[in-house]
């Protein structure tokens, strides 16, 4: 009987380990597809496929330092350039897609991520044309801009002084909030990651590994922000259902890694 018992108890371990050696190939299997639907936007290496917004060639400023795309403030301080120092990745446009990018910013620190941004609009910028995943040093850029003339102008009567909700981090500017509650910012001069995932029925703004926004792109509800907003008298701006991923200078430096975007 103790030899019976013993047999099946054998049998049961063998039959145990067969089950879980047989679940391993396909978990393995599932995450090298994840892996290979990922577009890298950056190598680390060179600024490949990165050129200005309506430029041929990267702005001054914006090189790799220590496998970093990074905007250097002192080199894009060369006198004969004129044109915008905001760049885009402009090798292939996106409609629906997933972004992540991990930035830091230095105190004082402003960019944001750009897109469905097209080119070659008359009297437009990036800012007049596509949504955008605002990057900014909450807590000290106030106290080093002053913000209340440009506050004012967009209606903001109550502490115009202040950065404004709508201005912060993680929001999309000028039109949806990013929820303070579900914000972990870390401080200037650290790491932070962004998630833009985006389908016509549904927008999310992830920080940090923290979904902080959702919306619905052309809604009702959409309309009615844009067109009584900052951005209504703007023909372009979200019009676009395709475009390019960009990152904006804003006269600070920044810095970018791990760049990357599938398609949905």
């Amino acid at each position: 009987m103790k030899l019976l018992i013993a047999f099946f108890s054998f049998a049961l371990v063998l039959s145990s380990c067969k089950t879980k050696t047989d679940t391993k190939p396909e978990a393995k299997a599932e995450t090298a597809t994840e892996s290979e639907n990922w577009i890298y936007l950056f190598d680390g290496v060179t600024t490949n496929g990165w050129r200005a917004y309506n430029g041929d060639s990267l702005p001054p400023g914006w090189v790799v330092k220590d496998s970093v795309l990074t905007f250097d403030t002192e080199l894009g301080l060369e006198q004969d350039y004129t044109g915008g120092k905001d760049i885009i990745y402009g090798l292939e446009e996106f409609d629906n897609f997933e972004l992540y990018v991990e930035w830091k910013l230095p105190e004082g620190g402003n960019s944001g991520i750009f897109y469905h941004l097209k080119e070659g609009i008359p009297n437009a910028g990036p800012p007049n044309i596509s949504p955008e995943y605002q990057l900014i040093d909450d807590e000290n850029y106030a106290n080093i801009h002053d913000l209340t003339a440009y506050n004012l102008s967009l209606g903001h009567t109550e502490n115009p002084a202040a950065l404004q909700p709508l201005q912060q981090t993680a929001s999309d500017y000028a039109m949806h909030v990013a929820d303070p509650e579900q914000k972990i910012l870390n401080p200037v001069g650290e790491w932070n990651s962004s998630k833009i995932v985006f389908t016509p029925e549904q927008v999310e703004h992830w920080l940090n590994g923290k979904k902080v926004l959702t919306f619905v792109p052309w809604s009702k509800d959409w309309y009615e922000r844009k067109n009584s907003g900052k951005w209504k008298d703007e023909e372009y701006y979200g019009k676009f259902k395709s475009g390019y991923i960009g990152f904006q200078d804003h006269s600070s430096p920044i810095w970018f890694r791990n760049i990357k975007i599938r398609k949905l």
